[in-house]
């Protein structure tokens, strides 16, 4: 039985000198949301909930647990870490309805749920991974991420000095410019080395379509959010008709039933639900073997701090499949904070994970604080 005693959430924000750009904004510093939880006997665990949008979601997130769902969690018993999740899903859904914030009450419970699977396998004295799965490897293949178009001249070969043999570009900027550039970067690729390229839902149907054929042709590891996650179901299949480029997606759909809809649906076969938006470990972990009965790839999708990546490893590792790891590659310290030698453990293009129980964080970093601008305390 897991009974939660204690619960304490950071927001952070670090000032960035290269802004991450996409299709639909800029970020100008990197936030983030940790999440600690405690039970009754001094076992702890840590989550991350997502904070990149809106420009002033970190602090909204911590103030959603603090004044929220904290009083639902705390000295609560659930058996496991599911039934916490499942809980909390039913107790705060017409509260998320009534204010119009399903996706920031997804978020926190995201993180809460992610802090709970690290408390039970820190209680057990697995690594998150075995936790899932007792024969989980002890690697998984990765990629480097949040590579903006316009700048992989420059940033593709910092990324393969770090061990990245796989590369993801934004698009979604200037069509004509996009293809360009593209076409430059793949002809500047190893025979061992991919492509893959991220819309950010920047695209009506005729786009997305304009996009595959102008980098018809090129062999494309996938093609990430063409168009918005709203855009009829009809014409996400005629784009995957039309295209001999994968299509990928997962990251703005909420809830097992919808995901489920998207996969029988045939068009995606890349899906990456983002363990700190929506599901934490529970809902990602169905979603991802919903998805390999299907026959579909399950690869997480991640751009956030350092707790939630170590997270999306450890489940990636747990589910297995040939899934690849996102690791941004954009600067960022509240990520690498949380990582031996301030790099990330890439060799040969995949991710080492730990042998150290749960998710292998003991302690916030104590250089984070000075990139702290709220902390709660809750018991």
């Amino acid at each position: 039985m897991i009974e939660i005693a204690r619960i304490q959430a950071w927001a952070f924000r670090s000032p960035t000198k290269r802004p991450v750009a996409t299709s639909f904004g800029v970020m100008h510093d990197r936030p983030a949301v940790l999440i600690r939880v405690e039970d009754r006997d001094g076992v702890f665990g840590w989550g991350e909930a997502f904070a990149n949008w809106p420009a002033a979601g970190a602090e909204h997130r911590v103030r959603l647990l603090q004044m929220d769902i904290a009083q639902l969690v705390l000295n609560k018993p659930a058996a496991t870490p599911a039934e916490f999740f499942h809980q909390l899903a039913d107790q705060t859904r017409i509260r998320a309805v009534q204010c119009g914030e399903v996706g920031p009450f997804s978020q926190v419970l995201a993180g809460l749920d992610i802090a709970i699977w690290d408390l039970a396998a820190r209680r057990a004295g697995l690594p998150l991974r075995k936790f899932i799965r007792q024969d989980a490897a002890d690697q998984v293949p990765a990629y480097a991420s949040g590579i903006q178009i316009n700048a992989a001249a420059e940033i593709l070969p910092a990324a393969r000095m770090a061990g990245h043999q796989r590369f993801k570009v934004k698009v979604g900027f200037n069509m004509p410019t996009d293809i360009a550039l593209v076409h430059d970067v793949q002809t500047d690729l190893s025979g061992e080395e991919t492509l893959a390229c991220d819309a950010n839902q920047a695209w009506n149907l005729e786009q997305a379509c304009a996009f595959v054929d102008g980098v018809a042709g090129l062999p494309l590891h996938w093609l990430e959010e063409p168009m918005p996650v709203f855009t009829d179901r009809t014409k996400w299949q005629e784009l995957a008709r039309q295209s001999s480029i994968p299509l990928a997606g997962g990251e703005n759909i909420i809830g097992v039933p919808e995901f489920g809809k998207a996969i029988d649906a045939g068009h995606l076969s890349v899906v990456q639900p983002d363990v700190a938006k929506w599901g934490g470990i529970t809902g990602c972990l169905a979603v991802a073997q919903q998805a390999l009965r299907a026959g579909r790839r399950y690869c997480p999708h991640f751009l956030g701090a350092g707790i939630g990546l170590v997270a999306s490893a450890e489940l990636l590792a747990g589910v297995g499949g040939d899934g690849q790891l996102e690791v941004d590659f954009n600067a960022n310290p509240l990520r690498t904070m949380f990582l031996d030698g301030e790099k990330e453990p890439i060799i040969r293009g995949a991710w080492q994970c730990s042998d150290k129980p749960g998710l292998g964080v003991e302690a916030l970093p104590n250089d984070i604080t000075q990139f702290q601008t709220l902390h709660v305390d809750l018991c």
